[in-house]
């Protein structure tokens, strides 16, 4: 039953990933001090008070997201493989 299962856990692993990283409320509410803030926090708190230099916004922006799209991209293979399983009648 595993190897049928092996898609859906991958599935699961990535939104479960996805779902941890991309967090702002629990670390908000739960942290109290800035040197254990998540990037998700950080991002936030880059912005300042006096304004924000939206071409270091977005450069940081891409650095943060570049570990959710390396795990897509490292999960593709079985998505497909998942969803060329569906289509097989017998």
């Amino acid at each position: 039953m595993l190897p049928l299962l092996k898609t859906c856990l991958a599935v699961i692993a990535v939104f479960t990933f996805l779902a941890v990283w991309n967090d702002f409320m629990g670390p908000l509410i739960y942290l109290t001090t800035p040197d254990k803030a998540t990037l998700a926090l950080g991002l936030q708190f880059f912005q300042g008070h006096y304004g924000v230099t939206l071409h270091y916004l977005m450069a940081v922006s891409l650095i943060v997201i570049a570990p959710c799209l390396l795990l897509f991209l490292a999960a593709r293979r079985l998505f497909v493989s998942g969803i060329a399983l569906v289509g097989i009648k017998g």
